[in-house]
């Protein structure tokens, strides 16, 4: 994996799946954050991350992810992340957030919640 970020959007079931691969720190964050802006403009408030290539996450990127889960919360949407790897779920649950978040194991299951 190299040092920057790739997210490719696309539908599934219906539902917006965003593939995010690479490291999510301060410097790459803006790109996912663009991303989920640009979903929110078009009315997409279900969104699915899928985790499965992201090998860091820095507390800038946990930031985004409060923020875009409560704007989905807020038009009555919902954030789901599935695919985390072992290391990016140690992160997650050192900040506490895996009670905020909602994360799945598979694909199959986020898209079930949404």
């Amino acid at each position: 994996m190299g040092v920057g970020l790739t997210v490719i959007v696309e539908e599934v079931d219906g539902k917006c799946v965003m593939r995010v691969s690479g490291r999510i720190d301060a410097a790459t964050t803006p790109i996912l954050e663009k991303k989920v802006e640009d979903q929110l403009q078009q009315n997409h408030f279900r969104v699915l991350f899928d985790f499965s290539d992201v090998d860091y996450l820095s507390s800038a990127g946990m930031r985004l992810l409060l923020s875009a889960t409560k704007k989905m919360k807020a038009h009555e949407g919902m954030l789901v992340i599935c695919g985390v790897i072992d290391d990016v779920m140690e992160i997650i649950k050192m900040a506490g957030f895996e009670r905020i978040l909602n994360i799945y194991s598979t694909e199959k299951e986020a898209l079930d919640a949404l």
